[in-house]
């Protein structure tokens, strides 16, 4: 919360004499519709039942009582308390404030170096990172760079896919058929074509189904031939993966998959048979979950397989080992929601307390032609020829505005990976969205082109004023103040963003914190010399500290020239 909001509070809190708390007097307020109407708002309709008055009544004998510096005047408009900011001191306190913070305005102590581990991306090996990948990744990104802006320390883990049946099919198909030349040159292009055959081979052949079988179990035996086998075609994997994520800036703490769960799972069992929660159906091994009006959860198959669940239930018994997390964090569609409410639920009949602090992060597709895409109905899109497509078209757009940029590469790069990452971000993540890369980068509209458009514009102004001698003494024009409160509303917006998980929130910010900036400097001669000139030049640089910081916790670069 901005400290000028707390201030607010703090005068309405005085006034009350404890009738309502602190901190739901800062819950209760508000920005008021209209500017006209006020800088922040509050509301008394809370405060009727026990002040036995009518809130209009209210809020007229607290606004009466107000007196404070801060506030050019309090007034009592209709139920609500209005307060008008001082503009010229409050601008400079908070261009002074951005300032002097510079990145780290905006940041929070609430997380204590605390430990949040975050599950993203998870793509399955052997397999192409296709756009359906994209949202686990970037959502969980942006997600783990709020954490750490609130002054916890994320943990990013990429669990990836690296173990099951398909093994057994895809060691079949290879030894069939395929070439390790040919696998060199392209893995996960042929490795997923192998896989696609051995499906084509297998309708008429159905033998070759139990010959996968057979060679999953010979991996699951630590066969040495088959063991080779899956540790090449899992790094050739990951070395494929790592160029996609290189390309989105995006790293991890680690990259403990599901395989490297099997030598712990059999103490997972051992424990829920300790606690008596693990009881026989059709000769599986389930814990049940009916008083919770749930499906049971099936921790062994009645051939002694484990489950997705059991590798879920003993990844969370390592992490709150290893990391004694506050909050587990699992950003995977919301296809997998029964799933996640079972595993947790699990874990607290198992008496682990902290299991209630570990939150599902659902998310919805990203659709083509309105469809979901789908890898075996070939209707997938490969994010890294999207994102090679969105830098060339980038680069393209360069060549034509603006061909003496320096570092153009490096820009077009900037600019393809932020409008993808962008497109995502800026729509709340339980909706579907509609892939276009066209929309992606149009310089107009709620597109990262647009903010990095804005924050170039704004790094130009700057260059062009050179080192400006004067003050910051504060602003008090339309333009400027509407900017100035904008840029002050940076820090709720970050705990709210956090606190929904929602990045949504912070790419919806940035938005108008760029519509505001272009109204400022269409109206107003910012290198204009004049007393105020040091002024509105500060207010430009506080705007791309604040365009920068925002981008950089949705992932994406700011680029000084466009």
């Amino acid at each position: 919360m901005s400290e000028l909001k707390k201030e607010f509070a703090q005068i309405i809190a005085n006034q009350l004499n404890d009738v309502l708390s602190l901190e739901k007097i800062e819950k209760l307020i508000e920005k008021p519709r209209h500017s006209v109407q006020g800088d922040i708002a509050f509301p008394c309709f809370t405060l009727a039942k026990t002040l036995k008055k009518a809130p209009q009544l209210i809020a007229s004998d607290l606004s009466s009582q107000i007196s404070t510096p801060l506030f050019e005047r309090v007034e009592a408009q209709g139920p609500y308390i209005n307060g008008f900011y001082k503009r010229e001191a409050v601008s400079k306190e908070i261009v002074t404030a951005i300032l002097k913070q510079h990145n780290a305005y905006g940041s929070a102590a609430i997380g204590n170096g605390e430990h949040i581990t975050i599950d993203l991306s998870s793509p399955n090996i052997a397999k192409p990172f296709s756009m359906g990948h994209l949202r686990s990744t970037v959502i969980g990104n942006a997600l783990a760079n709020l954490t750490e802006k609130c002054g916890y320390k994320p943990v990013r883990i990429n669990h990836i896919g690296d173990w099951g049946t398909q093994f057994g099919k895809l060691i079949v198909a290879y030894k069939r058929w395929g070439s390790e030349e040919t696998v060199k040159q392209n893995p996960i292009k042929e490795l997923l074509s192998l896989y696609v055959k051995f499906h084509k081979e297998a309708e008429s052949q159905p033998a070759l189904e139990d010959e996968a079988r057979f060679w999953f179990k010979k991996l699951e035996d630590k066969n040495e031939e088959a063991t080779a086998l899956w540790k090449w075609f899992r790094d050739e994997s990951l070395q494929e993966f790592s160029k996609i994520y290189s390309l989105l800036d995006i790293e991890f703490d680690t990259y403990h998959g599901e395989a490297f769960y099997n030598d712990k799972m059999e103490n997972t069992v051992a424990l829920l048979k300790e606690k008596g929660l693990l009881t026989q159906s059709d000769g599986a091994k389930v814990v049940k979950l009916d008083d919770s009006g749930l499906p049971p959860c099936l921790i062994k198959k009645s051939d002694g397989a484990t489950l997705y669940a059991t590798r879920d239930l003993t990844a969370a018994l390592y992490r709150q080992e290893i990391y004694h997390f506050v909050k587990s964090l699992y950003v995977v569609g919301h296809e997998q929601s029964l799933h996640f409410q079972q595993i947790f639920l699990v874990l607290q009949k198992m008496g682990y307390h902290w299991a209630e602090e570990m939150v599902h992060i659902p998310f919805g597709f990203i659709l083509k032609d309105g469809k979901k895409m789908s890898t075996r109905k070939g209707k997938v899109v490969l994010l890294e020829e999207v994102i090679q497509e969105a830098i060339t078209l980038a680069k393209k757009n360069i060549e034509l505005k603006n061909p003496g940029l320096p570092n153009k590469e490096e820009v077009a790069k900037q600019i393809g990976v932020g409008s993808i990452i962008f497109h995502d971000l800026k729509n709340e993540r339980l909706n579907n969205i509609e892939f276009s890369l066209e929309d992606m980068l149009k310089f107009e509209g709620e597109t990262g082109l647009y903010v990095q458009y804005a924050h170039a514009r704004a790094c130009s102004i700057l260059r062009k004023a050179g080192n400006v001698s004067g003050m910051n003494t504060g602003l008090d024009d339309d333009y400027s103040w509407e900017l100035v409160k904008t840029l002050m509303a940076f820090p709720d917006v970050i705990q709210k963003s956090l606190r929904l998980y929602e990045p949504s929130q912070i790419a919806k910010y940035l938005i108008n914190v760029a519509q505001e900036f272009n109204a400022f400097y269409s109206h107003i001669r910012v290198l204009e010399e004049d007393e105020t000139l040091a002024s509105r030049v500060s207010l430009v640089n506080a705007v791309t500290v604040v365009l920068k910081e925002g981008l950089r916790l949705l992932g994406i670069k700011a680029p000084e020239e466009m």
